[in-house]
């Protein structure tokens, strides 16, 4: 009955294991929840004062499928104050969230058969939308040896004749890893010669710890740029989830072009009042805002990182961006998903089992909430692992 597209499909487990959370926590269940990738903090002030203008002023009608000239113009300048990578209005088009942004481009880039290289750990969506666009996902396992980072040997043995696409997501989600200059220069030169096209995923870049600092792909070589397609947003950095905002770069116009068209489709322009709150959020207007929100993730991340690993059979990495640990648990439960279930009937803690970005005998804990909430949250798993039994 169904196309063979959707039978290709997964739910997200994030989302599953979040609705199943809410449900119980709806039943009376005392659930404490640290399975979504939300900030718990209220969308900055300047930008709701942005959107509200908007819809006083009437700003509520259709507008350029790509987004408003006056967004696109914040765009442009931020990535070129930000991340010293500059692009023309024409190379940039404006989406329902970054998700949508990945999805237009694999629909547009991906055909039968053509292989994307994914890093694992990887989010949950990437080789989703891969399949449905009917390519196939070529998995590169990563471990804690390498901080979950691909080295520029393993890409290099994942590159076939049939490799369209490399995606890379820096900071990651799940496990907080961040590429340096120098390991995105050496990923470079691998890919030099190639013609290989990179989705780098920069959602979290404003999210980063210990003082280092954040390098875009494309800003790494004039070869990088014209491969690299990077695609960012503001639903982290600066807490507007619900708002369905983000954005992809390309240096290859007919690219951003069909896109647009794709979209010009399905979707059409995002939400014209989320286009103009958005600005404030992109021309340095709320760099204050985000920077008090990292600095409180900054110190979850140190008090939860603490707790965890002072827990028999459990450890983690410290990770240096975004707002999630990704916890080893394989001590005591190899399977993720029996862990994760257990967790969340026997302790009410939900969390999202490591198997579902492609890593077994991990879980990933998000510290997108108050420190009391996350201390909580911890003593239980500790209880929960002192007692468990396979």
């Amino acid at each position: 009955m169904f196309s063979q597209r959707i039978n290709r499909l997964s739910e997200s487990l994030t989302m599953a294991i979040t609705s199943k959370a809410r449900e119980l926590k709806e039943s009376g269940k005392d659930v404490l929840s640290f399975s979504a990738g939300e900030p718990d903090f209220d969308t900055p002030r300047a930008i709701k004062d942005a959107a509200i203008k908007a819809i006083n002023e009437g700003f509520t009608k259709y507008t350029a499928v790509d987004g408003i000239p006056e967004l696109k113009a914040a765009i442009a300048d931020k990535l070129q104050r930000d991340n010293d990578i500059t692009y023309t209005p024409d190379q940039i088009i404006v989406s329902n969230g970054a998700k949508q942004s990945l999805f237009n481009l694999m629909q547009v880039l991906i055909d039968e058969g053509d292989e994307v290289i994914i890093p694992s750990p990887f989010w949950v969506t990437y080789p989703e939308l891969v399949k449905y666009s009917g390519g196939k996902p070529v998995i590169v396992e990563t471990d804690e040896s390498t901080g979950f980072k691909i080295t520029a040997e393993q890409l290099q043995n994942a590159i076939t004749p049939k490799t369209k696409l490399l995606i890379l997501t820096t900071p990651s989600n799940p496990t907080g890893a961040v590429y340096s200059k120098e390991e995105l220069e050496a990923l470079a030169a691998v890919l030099e010669g190639t013609n290989v096209l990179v989705a780098s995923d920069e959602m979290y870049e404003k999210l980063v710890y210990d003082g280092i600092s954040f390098t875009s792909a494309a800003s790494i070589s004039e070869d990088m740029f014209k491969r690299t397609i990077t695609i960012n947003g503001l639903s982290k950095s600066a807490a507007m989830t619900g708002w369905r905002f983000g954005y992809l770069a390309a240096f290859d116009k007919e690219l951003v072009k069909a896109m647009k068209k794709l979209q010009s489709q399905s979707t059409s322009n995002i939400c014209s009042i989320t286009q103009k709150a958005a600005i404030p959020g992109l021309d340095g207007t709320i760099e204050e805002d985000i920077e008090r929100m990292r600095q409180a993730f900054e110190e979850r991340r140190d008090t939860a990182v603490e707790l965890l690993n002072a827990i028999d059979s459990l450890s983690v990495l410290k990770p240096q961006g975004a707002f999630y640990l990704f916890v080893n648990h394989s001590e005591l439960e190899k399977d993720s998903l029996i862990f994760a279930q257990k967790l969340l009937e026997e302790e009410g803690v939900a969390v999202v089992p490591g198997i579902g970005f492609g890593s077994e005998g991990y879980f990933r804990f998000s510290f997108a909430t108050d420190l009391n909430t996350i201390k909580e949250g911890i003593k239980r798993i500790s209880r929960f692992a002192q007692n468990y039994r396979t």
